[in-house]
C-alpha cells in the first residue's frame, strides 16, 4: 500500500512533478492527480498502483509501511542506498 502523502514525499525527494511521475509510471496525469488527492491509502486500479510503485522503486524510492524496520519508525519514504 502507498498513501497520498508518501506519493507527494517521494516526488519531492526525486525533485519531479506529477507529469514526470505519470510518464515514469506509464499512467495518465489525471490518474496521478486522483491518487495524490486521496485520503489515506491510495485507491485505484491495481495495474496503475503496481506501475506507480515499480516506477518509484526504479527511481530509488523505498516505501516504508507501518511497523516496517526503520530507525525513525512510522510511515514515510526514504531514498535507498545506491547499489
Amino acid at each position: 500500500m502507498i498513501t497520498a502523502a508518501q506519493m507527494r514525499a517521494a516526488r519531492a525527494l526525486l525533485g519531479i512533478d506529477q507529469r514526470q511521475l505519470a510518464e515514469m509510471a506509464g499512467v495518465s496525469l489525471p490518474t496521478i492527480q486522483r491518487m495524490e488527492a486521496s485520503e489515506g491509502n491510495v485507491r485505484g486500479v491495481i495495474d496503475s498502483l503496481t506501475k506507480l510503485i515499480d516506477a518509484l522503486d526504479r527511481a530509488g524510492i523505498e516505501l516504508i509501511g507501518d511497523n516496517a524496520v526503520s530507525s525513525g519508525g512510522g510511515r514515510g519514504v526514504r531514498l535507498k542506498n545506491p547499489s
